[in-house]
């Protein structure tokens, strides 16, 4: 049998073929400078996440699981085995809601990507360059939207599956694989693994802990996923386009999936560029409220407010809205569009401070909460992809006066990107709440030159000491 008939073409051979042969030519200097970014963003939030009241649980519970081990756990001081760091490195990241999000294929990369390569590294034990670093980042940005396309994108978040944590394993696979060095069957295996490992539930985001934790089990299982490729375990072949148990035909049960989005345009559409930095620490489809809110704030007197009233679609609604219960917990808040509209009118803005224990049950909030009414518009949902997260908001006043805003695409979305500036910016504001300003300087410095690194190991130690509490 010739070596074509046994590797009949499919987009999973296809898929590992092009990480496999991605080389640092072929990605445009813009994607790669924009990928930098991506990773300061991304450690700005760990940093951040590190010493979170749900962060220190968490470290104390893994630590146990897994015991001490040599893989840096950044911003504690602390270290642990390999697949353990990169649950609690990932949990970190997504600790606040304040990392990146994809808007059209929901998933968090930075959560994914950034653990599991790092304690790929510390696997390796060898010295790792920014370059290799970071072209293998790259494949797993490019990597995790398309499978997410390929599995219909929000549709996933609104039957209830936490996207990203059901095809992120992939993202994490294909970045950790690379790095490794796989060849294409290892490769191919790899996502085999990783198909077979997808899962999670939007439940969590009503309170638990456990929703900062989902996106961890996919890095950490990807990072395992690549690990067993490369000791020659094999796993599912062509796990993409199988009707009987492939990841497509079962994830997709009940809505239209179509595994050519895999490849199309691979090395042509960089799905790096379209990847959303957040502004705000709520979930990405409430950012276009809580801009709304903003721009609402100063044409109307919120004590005087008799009723709220927001028009989303359906991937918001049923994502970012039910009736609230008081006290809400952090999480609760940052994924409910009446409580980030609601603190936003009060308070102007939707970061850490507004999701205090304190304010998380304060009277002014509640208040507006109980006159927030929120309404499923579906005719949304047949716009554009890019117009799907849109946000109408109107307020009534007590003496009838109304007045409404509409946010079509909020801030960081394809049509209005967060620029490399503000990421740096970003990345400033949230690092100088829990670092030095020397050490703040040397991690921005370390990573916005990663290409020029040859040994990444002084970033690595430069992430491991403890942080302050950027929240109790």
């Amino acid at each position: 049998m010739s070596a074509e008939a046994a590797h009949p073409v499919s987009p999973t051979r296809d898929l590992a073929v092009w990480v496999s042969a991605l080389g640092w030519e072929q990605v445009p200097e813009r994607v790669r400078i924009r990928a930098v970014h991506l990773l300061l963003d991304g450690i700005g939030c760990a940093l951040v996440g590190a010493q979170l009241p749900w962060s220190r649980i968490a470290t104390d519970a893994v630590l146990g699981l897994e015991g001490a081990g040599e893989a840096v756990v950044i911003g504690t001081g602390r270290t642990t085995s390999l697949p353990g760091a990169v649950l609690l490195n990932s949990s970190f990241i997504q600790g606040f809601e304040l990392d990146d999000f994809h808007p059209l294929a929901p998933l968090h990369s930075a959560s994914l990507l950034i653990p599991a390569l790092l304690s790929t590294v510390g696997h390796l034990g060898r010295p790792v360059s920014g370059r290799e670093l970071l072209l293998a980042a790259i494949a797993g940005f490019e990597v995790g939207p398309r499978v997410g396309y390929a599995l219909g994108g929000t549709q996933m978040l609104s039957r209830g599956w936490h996207s990203g944590a059901v095809f992120g394993t992939h993202a994490a696979a294909m970045a950790s694989g690379r790095l490794r060095g796989l060849d294409v069957d290892r490769l191919e295996d790899a996502l085999g693994f990783a198909a077979t490992q997808s899962a999670g539930l939007m439940s969590a985001q009503f309170g638990a802990m456990g929703k900062r934790m989902q996106h961890g089990f996919a890095a950490r299982n990807g990072f395992y996923a690549a690990g067993l490729a490369e000791g020659g375990y094999t796993g599912i072949k062509a796990v993409f386009e199988r009707e009987y148990g492939g990841f497509l035909s079962v994830f997709g049960q009940g809505h239209h999936t179509d595994a050519t989005r895999i490849t199309h345009g691979l090395g042509t559409q960089w799905e790096t560029e379209i990847i959303m930095v957040k502004s705000y620490a709520v979930m990405g489809g409430l950012h276009g409220a809580v801009q709304a809110a903003q721009q609402l704030r100063d044409r109307v007197d919120v004590t005087k407010i008799d009723r709220i009233d927001l028009r989303v679609g359906d991937v918001v609604y049923h994502h970012g809205w039910w009736e609230p219960e008081r006290p809400l917990t952090a999480v609760g808040g940052q994924m409910n569009i009446g409580y980030a509209t609601a603190v936003t009118l009060l308070d102007g803005n939707a970061l850490p401070e507004q999701f205090t224990a304190q304010r998380l049950d304060a009277d002014d909030v509640w208040q507006l909460l109980q006159r927030t009414h929120v309404t499923l518009d579906r005719s949304i949902d047949a716009l554009p992809p890019a117009e799907r997260f849109q946000t109408h908001l109107h307020i009534t006043m007590r003496d009838g006066r109304a007045e409404s805003e509409v946010v079509i695409s909020p801030h960081g979305s394809p049509t209005d990107p967060v620029t490399n500036h503000e990421i740096v910016d970003k990345y400033r504001a949230l690092a100088s709440r829990v670092v030095g300003t020397r050490r703040m300087a040397a991690i921005e410095q370390t990573v916005l030159t990663l290409p020029e690194l040859r040994d990444v190991t002084p970033l690595i130690d430069l992430l491991s000491a403890p942080v302050g509490r950027a929240l109790d």
